[in-house]
């Protein structure tokens, strides 16, 4: 066969994934876009609205709202669970005698389950019989300072916020493979020249760590901005107590199969995208001064 009609063998290799990609990824943006400018109430057709949509999103209490919570759990949650998955890894980077049995118990809450996980923590953050709040109890902490947890709505962000920390051992593999990779004449030259283990740390290793931090920093906000089962499954999709549940992805999902707005709906994805798309830009923006790529 001549080589230039190889390239039909070639299109026809590649067409399941052309398909794929043409029907379930490009054809249901182009449609999420059209609905996000009509009416469409899921069992009835679509009526044109224009711009209407995104107009109600500005005036919306719940979307503020939602955006507010989901705000709130990525300026905590994310920052959080980067610095605890970074001391799981300096401490295992040490060289500690079963490094490979921590590692992998460190990690093994990352994989379990997601419905389980919100299962197990919905006892563990139980206001009356819980874990953490026995635990709390019995160091002689007064009742009258025991947390609410998911019951009450000072307290129901914080106990997400703590439930997210389960997870951190994902970014410890990370953060541990990258401090593997760390030049050791580095840290040599930098004790003989008198550097400190703090020097070391904040000259040497986050430096040379940066882009492993920028990569976890951008897909934990991502993933933020999505976050949605947990919520879901310990809340009922309720967004109690009194909405400081509601996070955004929630918010979408009631609006969409629970009132069945699915052209509003599609306004707030888009909405949720140009969040997403302007933060991740502001974040790799700052990383140009702040991250260091090494050869």
């Amino acid at each position: 066969m001549r080589q230039d009609n190889r390239w039909p063998i070639g299109i026809a290799f590649c067409l399941p994934l052309i398909v794929g990609l043409a029907s379930l990824t490009i054809y249901p943006i182009i449609a999420s876009l059209y609905y996000s400018l009509t009416d469409y109430p899921i069992f009835g057709r679509p009526v044109w609205l224009g711009l209407a949509n995104y107009r109600e999103l500005v005036t919306d209490p719940r979307v503020w709202l939602s955006l507010w919570n989901t705000a709130y759990f990525a300026i905590f949650a994310v920052p959080l669970g980067m610095f605890c998955g970074l001391m799981l890894a300096l401490l295992l980077n040490l060289k500690v005698k079963g490094l490979a049995f921590y590692r992998t118990m460190f990690f093994l809450p990352s994989i379990v389950p997601l419905i389980a996980a919100c299962a197990l923590w919905g006892q563990i953050l139980s206001p009356q019989r819980g874990l953490l709040n026995e635990f709390l109890r019995f160091m002689g902490l007064p009742e009258a300072w025991v947390p609410g947890w998911l019951a009450h709505e000072l307290w129901a962000k914080p106990a997400l916020v703590v439930m997210s920390l389960w997870g951190c051992g994902g970014g410890m593999v990370l953060y541990l493979a990258a401090l593997q990779d760390v030049p050791q004449e580095l840290y040599e030259s930098a004790s003989l020249d008198g550097a400190t283990a703090w020097h070391r740390l904040w000259h040497i290793t986050l430096p040379m760590i940066s882009p492993v931090l920028l990569f976890t920093l951008v897909m934990g906000l991502i993933g933020t901005m999505q976050y949605f089962a947990q919520a879901y499954v310990l809340t009922s999709g309720t967004g109690d107590p009194n909405d400081a549940t509601l996070f955004y992805a929630l918010n979408l999902f009631n609006t969409a199969f629970a009132e069945y707005r699915l052209g509003y709906a599609s306004a707030m994805a888009w909405l949720m995208f140009v969040v997403i798309f302007v933060a991740t830009l502001g974040v790799m923006k700052l990383s140009n001064r702040y991250v260091y790529y090494h050869s």
